[in-house]
């Protein structure tokens, strides 16, 4: 298995891993906050995929999947606190967005030649993620970092255990 194979494969296992935590989530789960001042699944999803939207996007625009026409304003930092479904979407649109993001970062990925993983990161993020190596990898990061938040607010909500 090359670099390329395992990254493309930890990103879908990454995408598996988040899914099955989310899987027994209602609509109304996904606006639960595990404690005041947290942010709710749905808000973080549109996070998930806005960020790696302009992650892969910073290497090339074409490589990711199309966002519905103001998708990115809706998950800011200035959003954070709403709660209205309306607003941000159901569970079932989220996860299906997510999908299509992840799914054109794989492909993505595949398209990729080794030399590719130390071109330079985009000069306004290079200290965060300073070559496209770094992009990779962080994009399946980023998204354990939530499935941790997720675990804490299946406790919350009395539901099984996972992992």
């Amino acid at each position: 298995m090359t670099q390329l194979e395992l990254a493309a494969d930890v990103l879908n296992r990454s995408h598996e891993m988040l899914k099955g935590t989310l899987g027994d989530f209602s609509d109304a789960d996904f606006y639960a906050r595990p404690c005041p001042g947290a942010n709710h699944p749905a808000w973080q999803i549109g996070h998930l995929i806005s960020a790696e939207t302009h992650m892969v996007a910073a290497f090339n625009p074409n490589a990711t999947a199309k966002l519905p026409d103001g998708f990115d304003k809706k998950f800011t930092k200035e959003t954070a606190g709403k709660d209205d479904p309306a607003f941000f979407g159901s569970k079932a649109q989220l996860m299906d967005q997510l999908a299509k993001t992840r799914a054109a970062s794989i492909a993505w990925v595949k398209t990729l030649k080794p030399a590719d993983l130390d071109k330079p990161g985009p000069e306004k993020m290079r200290d965060f993620i300073p070559t496209l190596g770094h992009t990779v990898a962080l994009i399946p990061a980023h998204s354990a970092m939530h499935v941790g938040q997720f675990q804490v607010l299946r406790r919350k909500l009395g539901k099984p255990l996972l992992f």
